[in-house]
């Protein structure tokens, strides 16, 4: 039997293959602008010689410049001369890295340290410390699949904890009357949480109000955790860069642990050793002995390696370099101490300024607040004229990062405030 010929398909050119047919992505909706990245384009497009950018969270010299440590330039050249391979570390880190962080952290006199009983390991900084302990907790933590965040909080923390399979709930924190804590809110709501629910609290230099409880509201935050058993998960992503002191900032963390909670902790090392390119954090939990920690720490490397295998190599070696070297330290040290400290000079500075023009309202809360990071109290009406009439660009909410003012431009912010306050702008 003769085989029926079959016409040859007719194949389309390349560059009209696919005309009149449905992209496999032509459902996927536009995601909202990030308002940081939204600040920096319109700051970048702006041609003004006075514009101020104070939308960026990383710490800008005297002159605006970005600014490397003299620390980490020692430790690289500590690195260069040892002549390091790039080999893949282990899953959790490299362990001179982890240990150093947890002694850091917790203490030398950390009873869990020196039992052997803290699970650490290494995370692409403080966003990867809290990715990792969002998906153990929700895989594992055996009394709730919900954590209570500060509101407000760092924008990145509610589609982290999402991501991780948590749902995301609110307590009280920030009073916008007082641009201060709203510590009985705060009380009330950890007291009306269900027991043993997961609770976040940022360490110190509170992101994005710059607003911390003191060492005696702390004790009492850590009473009435206690007595609701609720699980504290620390953030500490400033670790001497709020106060200048690395044990000042660490109060709320070792007292929890002092009291007896079993916390967990994630730690960046972005801001305080300005890392911040090379994603530089880590991870841990405190268990009750080194055979429940051998378990725990199992369970970690079993969810970080499908995340990403390993962490990164080159910051790891400067940080640990640093935290182990005396001499590094003791500069790394006074380093961190120098920027906390130009940050608090350019509060005060701004307050005085303010006051001195006659700026309507009560500005202490500019001094009082701590870190990087100040909720000014201005309105969304006076930072759109602040952009569009002075080129001084910030968050809709007046969030402000303190590192972006110096002796140059602090002057003409003031001015540039005082009049948007009084309309005048």
């Amino acid at each position: 039997m003769q085989a029926i010929a079959r016409p040859l398909a007719r194949v389309a050119p390349k560059h009209v293959r696919y005309t009149g047919s449905l992209s496999a992505w032509s459902a996927v909706p536009a995601g909202p602008p990030d308002p940081i990245l939204g600040v920096t384009e319109a700051f970048k497009a702006d041609k003004d010689p006075r514009k101020i950018n104070l939308g960026v969270g990383a710490y800008r010299d005297e002159n605006g410049k970005p600014y490397v440590l003299n620390a980490v330039k020692k430790a690289e050249e500590i690195l260069v001369q040892q002549n390091p391979d790039k080999e893949y570390l282990p899953i959790t880190g490299l362990p001179e890295f982890t240990q150093a962080a947890a002694k850091l952290a917790y203490g030398a006199d950390s009873a869990p340290l020196l039992s052997n009983s803290v699970a650490a390991t290494q995370s692409i900084s403080g966003t990867g410390a809290l990715r990792i302990g969002g998906a153990f907790l929700g895989r594992f933590y055996p009394h709730s699949k919900a954590i209570y965040i500060p509101s407000p909080s760092w924008g990145n923390h509610t589609p982290i904890f999402r991501d991780s399979g948590l749902e995301v709930k609110n307590y009280r924190y920030f009073d916008k009357k007082t641009v201060g804590l709203d510590f009985e809110g705060l009380k009330e709501d950890l007291r009306n949480m269900p027991e043993k629910s997961l609770v976040l609290l940022h360490a110190c230099a509170h992101n994005p109000t710059g607003v911390d409880p003191t060492p005696e509201q702390w004790k009492e935050i850590s009473d009435i955790v206690k007595e609701k058993s609720l699980f504290p998960f620390f953030d500490m992503a400033y670790q001497g860069f709020a106060s200048g002191s690395t044990n000042h900032d660490a109060f709320a963390v070792r007292h929890f642990v002092s009291q007896g909670h079993q916390i967990a902790l994630a730690q960046s090392f972005a801001k305080n050793m300005g890392l911040y390119g090379e994603r530089v954090g880590a991870f841990s939990l405190v268990t009750s002995d080194p055979e429940e920690r051998a378990r725990v720490d199992s369970q970690l490397k079993i969810v970080i390696r499908p995340m990403y295998s390993n962490p990164p190599l080159h910051g790891a070696r400067i940080a640990a370099t640093i935290l182990r070297n005396q001499d590094l330290y003791s500069l790394w040290e006074s380093e961190v101490k120098h920027m906390a400290g130009r940050i608090i000079d350019m509060r005060h500075r701004l307050h005085d300024n303010l006051v001195n023009l006659k700026t309507p309202g009560d500005w202490q809360h500019i001094t009082r607040q701590i870190g990087m990071f100040s909720f000014t109290g201005l309105t969304q009406p006076q930072t759109k004229a602040l952009a569009e009439k002075a080129h001084i660009y910030m968050t809709a909410d007046g969030r402000i990062s303190m590192a972006g003012l110096n002796s140059g431009n602090i002057d003409y912010f003031s001015e540039s405030v005082s009049k948007a306050v009084k309309g005048e702008l």
